[in-house]
């Protein structure tokens, strides 16, 4: 089974679908280095205020990213959906001029009635 037949919700349940099995909590990181961030700070550095669109790029793709990788990783179990999935935002301080940002998503793998 590829990653495009995986569904991955925040919900718990699923309503209608019946689940088989636990296949176990599965995570998967993001994480974008000082050279990505710079570039991404300097792209706002000029901006008061305001939503930042390029502020909201970086943290969607990081999601986006994320997400992917938990689906492969939910796939390599066996499972066919996650559930309970959330999505969490860090950052790592490496020294006094660079920092990571780090993106993270955790769900429950699972085998469901199709």
């Amino acid at each position: 089974m590829g990653k495009t037949d995986m569904l991955v919700t925040t919900t718990d349940v699923i309503q209608g679908a019946v689940i088989d099995s636990y296949c176990g909590i599965v995570t998967a990181e993001v994480v974008y280095g000082s050279n990505a961030l710079r570039d991404f700070f300097a792209g706002i550095r000029d901006i008061i205020g305001g939503r930042t669109a390029s502020y909201e790029r970086v943290f969607e793709k990081g999601q986006q990213d994320a997400i992917s990788e938990l689906e492969k990783r939910a796939d390599r179990l066996g499972a066919n959906a996650v559930i309970g999935v959330r999505v969490s935002t860090d950052t790592i301080n490496i020294d006094e001029t660079g920092v990571l940002l780090l993106i993270t998503a955790t769900g429950t793998a699972v085998k469901m009635a199709r």
